[in-house]
């Protein structure tokens, strides 16, 4: 069996169990890849299940007007408005959730 391992570094490296001498680092190393395996099936299954339920969810709500929510602008103690700090694009103090209303 070969298998490819990826470093840190972005290098890829091909391995063949099967060369493998020892008979319990071979077995090991079989076991492992199996594992790996597994949770690769188990991860697409997850994603699988996450697209359809945000999809049937957005199906759901997306006729539902009256829930939809506008974000609030944000304020300070005293009650004044906050504004955005252009220094952090990826956020907007301005609004509550630091997201802006859609335009």
């Amino acid at each position: 069996m070969i298998i490819t391992i990826r470093n840190d570094e972005g290098v890829e490296t091909n391995f063949d169990i099967d060369l493998i001498d020892d008979e319990e680092v071979k077995q090991e190393a079989t076991v492992i890849v199996q594992k790996v395996g597994n949770l690769q099936v188990t991860i697409e299954a997850l994603d699988f299940a996450s697209r359809t339920h945000r999809a049937n969810l957005e199906q759901l709500l997306g006729a539902r007007q009256e829930a939809i929510v506008e974000p609030k602008r944000a304020r300070d103690e005293k009650g004044q408005f906050i504004a955005d700090d252009p220094s952090t694009p990826e956020i907007n103090e301005a609004y509550e959730g630091g997201k802006s209303p859609s335009k």
